[in-house]
């Protein structure tokens, strides 16, 4: 009875999320995957599109499958937030159940500067999901990390690390807002449904409705 977390700005949310989060709960055998809005991230890029937006976009995508919830924990705290605030909260939330927290392999190469990594693996397993062809940093540090912590298959309990090998779909976020800036096509890159909400919103199109941001501190 494993939760997966999956973090992001998702500023749209896209086809290779919702991928890799399938080929997570398929590969680690996950009773769900909670997919959690970040209102302000610290080691990204700030989301354009205002939280209500992001979050509608996201309920669209993932509407009728059970195995994907969305999780607006973050938005709606205050002040800054960080993954082990989260992780808390969850945690408090369900004490009885496995945590699985759900980083790109680009993510996991800056872990350790993240607030209290290792508090973090006190409260969770950690699944990188890693496309074919991607490079780990040369960090020493990280390689430690990993020695101490990997494992090939996850078990009950945390401070586990596993690679789990997932899809390569080469989509990115900011590539979609550029396609729609220079008013090219996003078919078959994010779920209909967030097309929709897309062109509803007049989202990432310089000539189109512009809606106010949403601040509000939270991240990694």
């Amino acid at each position: 009875m494993t939760i997966g977390l999956f973090g992001g700005t998702f500023d749209p949310v896209h086809n290779g999320h919702l991928r890799i989060a399938l080929d997570a709960v398929e590969a680690l055998d996950l009773t769900e995957v909670r997919l959690i809005p970040l209102a302000h991230a610290v080691h990204r890029d700030q989301p354009e599109t205002p939280a209500a937006i992001r979050l509608a976009m996201l309920q669209a995508a993932v509407n009728g499958r059970s195995q994907f919830v969305v999780d607006d924990r973050e938005l709606n705290r205050d002040g800054p937030s960080y993954t082990i605030d989260t992780l808390r909260s969850v945690r408090a939330e369900f004490p009885d159940r496995d945590l699985c927290l759900l980083l790109g392999g680009d993510a996991f190469n800056g872990f350790l500067s993240w607030r209290d990594p290792e508090g973090i693996l006190s409260l969770a397993n950690l699944a990188i999901l890693e496309r074919p062809g991607h490079v780990r940093t040369p960090d020493p540090a990280l390689q430690h990390l990993l020695e101490r912590h990997e494992v090939k298959q996850l078990s009950a309990g945390r401070g586990q690390i596993v690679i789990s090998p997932v899809t390569q779909l080469d989509i990115a976020a900011s590539d979609i807002r550029r396609r729609i800036s220079a008013g090219r096509s996003i078919d078959f890159l994010v779920p209909d449904p967030v097309l929709t909400l897309i062109k509803a919103y007049g989202l990432y199109n310089s000539e189109g409705h512009s809606p106010d941001r949403q601040n509000g501190p939270v991240g990694l």
